[in-house]
């Protein structure tokens, strides 16, 4: 047990609290269960069937001064309003825009929704990496990299 709680003025001054200038990546998971079904596919997914989707999200940014590259609060709240709440027990082929609902083609979506949401709400984090698992072993990934390309 500390003998006192470390203050601040006291004992760390402001200026201390952020302690380095390099872009850091913070990540979030989140779930959403939604039904979907393929079109133009041949296999068992043709038809209507559900999924537990899980979902990672990384961003990242230079750290403000108090050391936070984006409050993971805000980085829940602005997946959740901008994708989970959106999805989540929902038949995506008639919520999301016209394409075929594979874990590919959503992922880019969701990357971009995400994207859209930090730049309208002036932060100063970027999207790094969003990963779509449609199974537990497995799923759809894109980066930064790869959309910017």
């Amino acid at each position: 047990m500390p003998q006192k709680l470390l203050q601040l003025g006291v004992d760390i001054e402001r200026t201390q609290l952020r302690y380095h200038n390099k872009r850091v990546r913070v990540t979030k998971e989140f779930t959403f269960d939604a039904a979907h079904h393929l079109y133009a596919y041949e296999g068992k997914c043709v038809g209507l069937h559900g999924h537990t989707y899980r979902l990672l999200v990384s961003a990242s940014a230079i750290p403000d001064d108090v050391g936070l590259a984006i409050d993971f609060s805000d980085l829940k709240r602005i997946v959740k309003q901008s994708v989970v709440d959106r999805l989540d027990h929902q038949y995506l082929n008639a919520i999301l825009p016209p394409m075929n609902t594979t874990a590919e083609n959503m992922v880019v979506w969701i990357f971009e929704q995400i994207a859209q949401a930090l730049a309208k709400e002036g932060s100063k984090a970027r999207v790094e990496r969003v990963v779509l698992w449609e199974t537990p072993t497995s799923c759809a990934e894109v980066s930064r990299e790869e959309m910017e390309s």
